[in-house]
């Protein structure tokens, strides 16, 4: 095992003497290119450039001497140093810090990031990366080959967002370029880079910066969600939406759909949550509450205007779905894109067979519950509404 790992920070600045001095002692560095070829690193040490950091961190536990590894940016925000203390390499490691790329980027943009989310896009998270851009009005991607502006941009389609885009921060050759994301996808991109992402209808500076990192409009304000909503004739008590919300539950990184979006609740609701989330409905004054409902609480979502299912073929994979409609038809539609959730309700057990069946023969594991609310007035105790409804949840098996 090594004697002494030190991991540096590198944003473009000088080294500092703490950096120096390790560097003066290493037996081994481990870096990118760029890195290797400071002046300060020691002529007689074996170089690693970093590719696999699994890789590079057995190398690493395996020398027998003194061991520097560099990062771009803060090591310890999203860096290589949880990679090094992970049990497997047994890794004890000195950090000498440097401005993240991220803090990094919002100063050349001249922006405050207190109120942004900070995702990490690979190849296999690239598409819960976009989600979080869809759903949230100030993102920073750090980004990776294969997983950079331009194919954010062609996953955001339809979705309008501009791009800061920060190149080779802290380089001779840095550069900052300002663009809608529909431009994006028609550029090639030096690695690494850094792209904010900011707009969507709700998107304003924030008159209180709030006191938790990342935060916005959506956690503030009233308290609660699945609260009681203007009476559109949807025939969907609170109650109902309750539990489809506890059924679906959607995260932050997921994309919902919800079909048959009535007046927004659920949508809204969802999107308040941390998703991403487009809202179907074939009803144009549906489509306009929805959008309403929304801005009133400061969360973004797509609103698709059409009939399920057809409308569907052209939306963005699912991870989770509520379909508020269609029965049977719909819901084999969206089984067919294989969410990990389906959350349905039919006001007839004839209709909850039907679509529990549809469900079953997609190879979802289905549960059904017949839910009663009375809604009473608490002055009298009077019963005001009555609503008895099927509600159905459907859940992916685990492919192992």
């Amino acid at each position: 095992m090594a004697d002494r790992v030190t991991v540096i920070g590198w944003d473009g600045s000088p080294l500092t003497a703490a950096a120096r001095s390790a560097l003066s002692a290493a037996t081994l560095v481990a870096g990118a290119a760029h890195h290797l070829a400071l002046p300060e690193v020691p002529p007689t040490a074996e170089r690693i450039r970093l590719g696999s950091l699994g890789l590079a961190a057995r190398r690493i536990a395996g020398h027998r001497g003194t061991a520097v590894v560099f990062a771009d940016g803060d090591p310890g925000f999203f860096g290589v140093v949880r990679t090094l203390r992970a049990p497997e390499h047994g890794l004890e490691v000195e950090v000498v810090p440097a401005v993240s790329s991220v803090a990094a980027a919002f100063a050349r943009a001249g922006m405050p990031w207190d109120d942004a989310q900070v995702v990490v896009a690979h190849p296999r998270t690239l598409r819960r990366a976009v989600n979080v851009c869809r759903a949230h009005a100030k993102v920073a991607v750090l980004t990776s080959p294969g997983a950079g502006p331009a194919e954010l941009a062609l996953l955001l389609d339809g979705v309008h967002r501009t791009f800061v885009v920060c190149e080779e921060l802290g380089t001779d050759r840095e550069q900052v370029s300002v663009l809608t994301s529909d431009k994006a996808a028609d550029h090639s991109w030096r690695d690494p880079n850094v792209v904010i992402v900011i707009g969507g209808a709700g998107h304003a500076p924030a008159a209180d910066p709030g006191w938790l990192l990342g935060q916005g409009a959506a956690h503030s304000g009233a308290r609660g969600w699945a609260r009681p909503q203007p009476d559109t004739g949807e025939g969907e008590s609170a109650q109902l939406r309750a539990a489809q919300l506890a059924r679906l539950g959607p995260r932050t990184g997921d994309l919902v759909w919800d079909i048959g979006a009535g007046s927004g609740g659920v949508a809204v609701d969802a999107a308040a949550l941390g998703a991403a989330v487009i809202a179907v409905d074939a009803d144009p004054l549906a489509c306009e509450r929805v959008t309403a409902a929304a801005r009133k609480r400061g969360v973004q979502l797509q609103v698709v205007a059409g009939r399920a299912p057809h409308v569907l073929e052209n939306l963005p994979e699912p991870d989770v779905v509520r379909v508020g409609g269609g029965g049977a038809e719909v819901v084999a539609a969206v089984a067919d894109r294989r969410p990990e959730r389906i959350v349905s309700h039919a006001s007839t057990r004839d209709e909850a067979e039907a679509i529990g069946r549809t469900l079953t023969e997609h190879g979802y594991a289905v549960e059904c519950a017949l839910l009663q609310s009375v809604a009473l007035d608490p002055r009298t105790w009077a019963e005001q509404d009555r609503s008895v409804v099927f509600l159905l949840s459907a859940e992916r098996p685990v492919t192992r």
